[in-house]
């Protein structure tokens, strides 16, 4: 899977995508027409507008070279950023594989890096699996605010990042590689020189560390040397070492 930031040329395909995945998930409390406005309002003729902000944050996924996910934050604020994580589709028929998380991740790693000093995510208050997705991946419930979509209003609940004071964030991802399933830490990152790597963990609650799962390639094929070097096997993915080497000294 490749995440990579949107261009204009994907704006057909992340109409799709917004179109059926709200279709798929929002039925129950936005009516047809109010979805079809809030398609038109945000990915209509102002879209190409929206790519070209620098404060914008656009980024799709593709399996198999085609879009099956996206995520539309902004930066908000002058002096201190704050990241708002606006919308997070999937396309319905590529639900339940790890994309959602992988995407929360690299948006979120791309906030950062981009500026912002904090993280924030909106989802609509009647939407139970958007909430859960957010609560099971490292955030937490910190308010309310009101949204506009197409002609109408909504409430949306705000989440915010869990375990701040420990440094750590709690999203977790089962993922099975190399024929082998682990579960990965993405608040326990390494930087390397591709993408960056995570902690894998053997079990859930995290007792045993197990291997470094590479952000790039998503592989566990890798190894570390005593200098803190880590290389993956698959893709050449390199954290360079994380202290000095004596024969240098």
């Amino acid at each position: 899977m490749e995440i990579r930031e949107a261009t204009e040329s994907d704006t057909e395909a992340i109409r799709t995508i917004a179109h059926d995945s709200l279709n798929s998930t929002y039925t129950a409390f936005l009516a047809e027409e109010t979805i079809d406005e809030a398609i038109e309002q945000w990915y209509g003729d102002s879209f190409v507008d929206d790519l070209a902000d620098d404060r914008v944050v656009f980024l799709v996924a593709e399996d198999d070279d085609e879009i099956v996910a996206f995520s539309q934050s902004e930066l908000v604020g002058q002096q201190s950023n704050m990241g708002h994580l606006l919308w997070l589709h999937v396309h319905p028929d590529h639900r339940d594989g790890g994309t959602g998380v992988r995407l929360l991740v690299r948006t979120r790693e791309t906030l950062l890096e981009e500026g912002a000093d904090g993280i924030q995510c909106f989802v609509l208050e009647d939407n139970e699996v958007g909430n859960e997705f957010y609560r099971s991946h490292g955030f937490e419930q910190a308010g309310q605010r009101e949204v506009e979509i197409g002609s109408k209003t909504f409430t949306e609940n705000v989440y915010v990042e869990s375990d701040l004071e420990s440094g750590e964030w709690g999203a977790i991802d089962e993922v099975t590689t190399d024929g082998e399933t682990v579960y990965v830490s993405y608040g326990e990152a390494a930087r390397g020189s591709k993408s960056p790597f995570y902690t894998a963990y053997r079990t859930e609650n995290r007792e045993e560390r197990y291997a470094w799962f590479c952000g790039n390639c998503e592989s566990i094929d890798n190894a570390m040397d005593a200098m803190g070097r880590i290389e993956c096997n698959n893709c050449g993915n390199r954290r360079k070492a994380t202290r000095w080497d004596a024969s240098y000294l």
